[in-house]
Order: C-alpha cells, then sequence, then structure tokens
C-alpha cells in the first residue's frame, strides 16, 4: 500500500505524470486486444482499469502496470474457437453475448488459480528461468512490441500487391504523415530527456503533436477510427450466466483458464524480473500472484477481460519516473476517467504518436548488450538465448519461457551427466575411490562404470567429499552397488558424506543400505 512518509514532492510530481503518460498509452492497447479476443472495447477498457487499480495497491512491485494484454488475449481466440465448435449455429450477437460470458467465467477461475499460486508461495520458481532465457524473453518481447505496431502502418488493401516490397511501397505513399509523426515522436523521445526530465517525454509527445495535428486538420489515422468511445458507462458489477458452467462448458473454460493463468503469471514475473534488474530493488513474486489473481476475479466480476503485467507500459512508467505505486494507482483511475469523461480528446490522439512510443519502448527493452556478450556465452547458453527469442516472436511467450527452462535444465544434466573418480590404497590394503561431481539421474551410467568389482580387494570405500548424493536415483545406484559388492562377498563403506547426502540416504529408507564410516562428522551408521 501506498507509504507516504517515504513520498517526496519530486516523487509525487514524476509518479502522477508518467501515470498519466501510461493511461493514454493503455486505451489504444485495450481496445486492440479487446478486439484480438473478439469482444466489445469496453470489456478491454475495464479489464486495464479494474486490474490495474488493484495490482498497484497490492502488486509486489511498486509502478509496474498491469491490464489486458496480448498474450491473454490470444488465448480468448483459441476459447471463441473452442466455443464456436459447440454452438455452429448461433448467430453473431447471441455468439458474443455467450462468449463474454465465457471469458468472464474463464477470468474468474484464472484469478482463483493465481491466488492458490500465490498462496502456496510458488512464484519463487520464477527463479528456475535461467539468464539467458530472460534475455531472450526481453528480446523476443521487444521485436513483438515493434511488430504488432505494423499493423496501424499497413495499406488498406495489403492484398492487392504481389510482394512485400509493394507493400512497403504502398504503405509509404499511403501512410506518409504517420511516418513523419513517428520520426516526430521518436526524436522527441530521444532528445527531450537529455534536455529536461521534468515531464515525460512520451507525455510531451502526445500531448503537443496532437494539438498540432487537430488545429492544423492533418488527415491521419486517430485512436477514434479504432472504436467509438462516446458515453463508456462505469464499469458495474456483472454476474457471469453460472448456468452455463456444466462438464461439457468445464472442458473448454478449465483449460482456457489454466493457461491464462499460467500465462499471466509468467508475464507478470518475467516483468518484475526485469523492472528488479533495471532498479536494483527486488520486488514479490508471491505477492504480485496473489494480486493480479485478485485483479482477475474482480475483473471478470465487473464484466472485465482477464489481464497481467504489461511490460511496455511498465517500461515507459519505469523509464518515465514512476518508481511508486502512486504511478500505477494514477494510470488506472485516470484511464477510467478519460474514457468516461474526456473520451473525445482520447479519440483525436493520432495513432502515430503512440505507435512512435511503443517503437522507442521496444527500443529500450531490447537487450543490446546481449548480443555483445553471445560470443563469450557457452554455446548452451546462447543456444536458448536464440531459441527462446525465436519463440517468443513467432510462438507464444509462455512456451518459450517452458522451453528456455527445459533446454537450460536438459543442458545442465548433460554436463553433470559424467562423475570421475581417483583410485588408492591405504594402509590396511583398503581401495578407496574419491568421487568428483553430483550423483544423480544423469550421472547413474558413469557412476557405474568407475567400479571394478571382481578386481577390487575384500574392503572398498567410496569417498564422497567432493560429491554428492542429488535425488533418488542416486540412492537406488548406490543400494544396487552395495548389493554387488556384497553378493561378490566384499565390504563397502562410504565415507564424508555430507547432511543433505545422509537424509537422502536415509530417506530412502529399507531400499537404500549402506555402512559409513565418516571421520568428518565421528559417526557410524548402519541401516
Amino acid at each position: 500500500m501506498f507509504n507516504l512518509q517515504n513520498y517526496s514532492t519530486h516523487n509525487i510530481k514524476n509518479d502522477i505524470l508518467s501515470g498519466a503518460l501510461v493511461a493514454v498509452a493503455l486505451v489504444p492497447e485495450a481496445i486492440a486486444f479487446s478486439f484480438i479476443a473478439g469482444v466489445s472495447p469496453v470489456v478491454g477498457l475495464y479489464g486495464a482499469f479494474i486490474i490495474g487499480f488493484i495490482t498497484s495497491l497490492l502488486g509486489g512491485k511498486p509502478g509496474m502496470i498491469s491490464g489486458a494484454t496480448g498474450s491473454v488475449a490470444v488465448v480468448f481466440v483459441s476459447l471463441g474457437l473452442a466455443l464456436r465448435g459447440l454452438y455452429p449455429d448461433l448467430d453473431k450477437e447471441s455468439f458474443s453475448m455467450l462468449l463474454l460470458h465465457y471469458i468472464l467465467i474463464t477470468s474468474i477461475v484464472a484469478g482463483l488459480i493465481q491466488m492458490i499460486i500465490g498462496m502456496l508461495k510458488l512464484g519463487k520458481f520464477i527463479r528456475l528461468v535461467p539468464q539467458p532465457a530472460l534475455f531472450g524473453f526481453v528480446n523476443g518481447l521487444a521485436i513483438v512490441i515493434a511488430l504488432a505496431q505494423l499493423k496501424f502502418l499497413a495499406p488498406k488493401n495489403p492484398q492487392g500487391y504481389d510482394s512485400w516490397v509493394d507493400i512497403v511501397f504502398a504503405s509509404l505513399s499511403e501512410n506518409y504523415v504517420m511516418y513523419i509523426i513517428i520520426f516526430i515522436t521518436m526524436v522527441t523521445m530521444y532528445v527531450l530527456p537529455k534536455i529536461t526530465k521534468a515531464v515525460p517525454a512520451g507525455l510531451v509527445a502526445i500531448i503537443t503533436i496532437t494539438v498540432v495535428v487537430y488545429f492544423i486538420g492533418i488527415n491521419t489515422k486517430v485512436v477514434g477510427d479504432m472504436a467509438n468511445l462516446i458515453d463508456v458507462p462505469l464499469p458495474s458489477f456483472v454476474m457471469p450466466d453460472l448456468s452455463l458452467f456444466n462438464l461439457e462448458s468445464l472442458s473448454i473454460i478449465l483449460p482456457s483458464a489454466i493457461i491464462v493463468a499460467l500465462v499471466g503469471l509468467i508475464e507478470s514475473l518475467l516483468t518484475l524480473s526485469v523492472l528488479d534488474e533495471m532498479g536494483g530493488e527486488r520486488g514479490s513474486g508471491n505477492q504480485e500472484c496473489i494480486a493480479l489473481g485478485i485483479g482477475n476475479m474482480s475483473s471478470g466480476l465487473f464484466g472485465g477481460m482477464a489481464g497481467c503485467a504489461m511490460i511496455g507500459q511498465s517500461v515507459i512508467n519505469f523509464t518515465s519516473g514512476g518508481l511508486g505505486r502512486l504511478s500505477s494507482f494514477t494510470a488506472a483511475v485516470l484511464l477510467i476517467v478519460l474514457v468516461v469523461n474526456f473520451s473525445g480528446i482520447i479519440s483525436i490522439i493520432p495513432i502515430a504518436v503512440l505507435v512512435g512510443i511503443m517503437f522507442m519502448v521496444s527500443i529500450g527493452t531490447f537487450e543490446f548488450s546481449s548480443l555483445m556478450r553471445l560470443k563469450y556465452m557457452p554455446r548452451s547458453d546462447a543456444f536458448v538465448l536464440i531459441v527462446v527469442t525465436i519463440i517468443t516472436i513467432f510462438e507464444d511467450l509462455a512456451v518459450a519461457v517452458i522451453a528456455g527452462i527445459i533446454i537450460s535444465a536438459l543442458v545442465f544434466a548433460w554436463k553433470h551427466a559424467k562423475i570421475s573418480t581417483k583410485t588408492s590404497l591405504d594402509e590396511d590394503g583398503k581401495k578407496i575411490y574419491m568421487l568428483d561431481g553430483p550423483l544423480f539421474f544423469a550421472s547413474i551410467t558413469s557412476f557405474n562404470e568407475q567400479f571394478d568389482i571382481e578386481n577390487d580387494p575384500q574392503e572398498v570405500i567410496i569417498d564422497f567429499k567432493n560429491a554428492r548424493v542429488m535425488d533418488s536415483s542416486g540412492t537406488e545406484a548406490i543400494d544396487a552397488l552395495t548389493e554387488k559388492y556384497e553378493n561378490a562377498g566384499k565390504k563397502l563403506t562410504l565415507r564424508h558424506l555430507s547432511a543433505d547426502c545422509k537424509k537422502v540416504l536415509k530417506s530412502a529408507g529399507p531400499f537404500c543400505t549402506y555402512e559409513e564410516d565418516d571421520p568428518t562428522y565421528k559417526v557410524v551408521v548402519n541401516i
């Protein structure tokens, strides 16, 4: 919550101004994502306000912006396709109303799942995402943000051209005014912060260029061209039609809700990690999970779609000086105020200004330093970075991150799949195997290859000073080896087991038998 004692005048000014900038930028984003999901723009705007408002107060990272997002909207596209398969004969109006109720119910269920994940403190598992995967996610998302703006620059009839070169020239000829505005916006956002940081450069660009375009009468696309925002009502409590919630609908709603919950959490927690890197202060992942869950449940109950953190808007807010909760609070409240009371003013904002701002966000988001690091990285890390970037662009954020984690885990297992030994004889003629490396499922084969049971003396010692037993596969390997030596009439002793190794072995109970000789711990355990 807000801590007013820690707020200086400078903090308040920056938070309010950056929040105002984000609020204006949220409007076309929410409208666009509503169109993607196949519902009224009001559904996306309500979601952006409600989710942003709740996470601004309860979220795990001050200043992080949440709302309706493309990654979640895409899931609702799949939901709509599945729903159309169940009701192929419904007319457009009836289907739209049915889809809305399905989206509201899915949003509520997804929010509940996110709350449970947060209360179980599972948000910490975002730490499993390796740094190369994080770089790949950020770079891929930067490219996706940039590519998402191209639809605003497309010619009126792109299907009428034979090649992409013709499409580019047609776009330049039809939208040359937009290109000029985009260029001026980007120059303003690059130059103004070098002169003064008293006001966000993006807000200056929006106000100045909108005034010039409006009073000179320049013909260009504006926000009002995307949707009719006249007489938008305030959000009101909407009870989703729970009669739709049956076994048949559950087969569609539950999988969609799980995907929405996971995609939302992954994007939110990765956004939190990115802002942590930029600001140096660590947020609370579990708190963000709970806040997002409450936000999505509330959004569904008040007629809004589910969403999550918005890395583009969060970076805009952060780089514009919005570091406190007041900034995200201002963005959410001002968004609904603008839409309800000043929709006419919002409607005249040139789309090109917002495109220019998002292009600068894309440039600021991309980790250019990661390109310089590629040649110095291990090949496996470079491979993960590139693969996650590509999957983020062409597939899905959640798929990209999961793929990055799986690839990194497999690479780690492969690198540590070998365990080495040095052998020696002590003064009593006992053979000592000095292990080096982790003993787990991937290194079992290498572990078994180290021992010469037939030619070993009557007493053998395995020294674990430089090794660790990592999992049950390791305990099974020790148990099997012990049995082989016992069948050969020889004694096997384990030495220098660490406390966690002992715990793993003892947890195996009757399935792992061994004798221990540990001069470090001064104990002998016989199981």
